[in-house]
């Protein structure tokens, strides 16, 4: 896929869809190279079709890499605030020819996993503090 393409692809959709911002879309391109980069080293070198799954996996990983703890914020900005928003657009983009589909793939492959803004926040939270121990107050005795 050519990078001119897909960016004209992206412009076609955010002119008729304005559910999400364009730079959503590329973080999406990037999250499959990066899920199909992923499989393909799991898988001797051999690329395959990645399933929904697969692809919020590695979406919610290189969102953590790259962003760290703005990540769900940004995601935010750009419309994309649960799994079935990267779903959505996946399936925009093979509507515009930019992604390949099989025939098993759905919409519905892109939900229950878990709560993308839960993922993206989870691992910068701080770790539960253990309160202190405070000593039992002892009784004074008086003499």
């Amino acid at each position: 896929m050519q990078p001119v393409q897909f960016e004209q692809a992206v412009l076609a959709i955010v002119g008729r869809d304005k559910r999400y911002e364009p730079h959503g879309f590329f973080f999406l391109k990037d999250a499959l190279d990066f899920t199909l980069k992923r499989v393909a080293d799991g898988n001797t070198g051999s690329a395959r079709h990645v399933s929904g799954q697969e692809l919020l996996d590695g979406f919610r990983d290189l969102a953590l890499d790259q962003f760290g703890p703005m990540g769900a914020t940004l995601m935010g900005e750009w419309g994309i605030r649960e799994c079935s928003d990267v779903g959505e657009m996946v399936f925009l983009l093979i509507e515009e020819g930019m992604f390949g589909k099989q025939d098993s793939d759905s919409k519905e492959d892109f939900t229950g996993k878990f709560t993308l803004s839960e993922a993206l926040t989870h691992p910068f939270l701080p770790k539960r503090l253990i309160p202190a121990v405070k000593p039992t107050p002892t009784k004074k005795v008086r003499k």
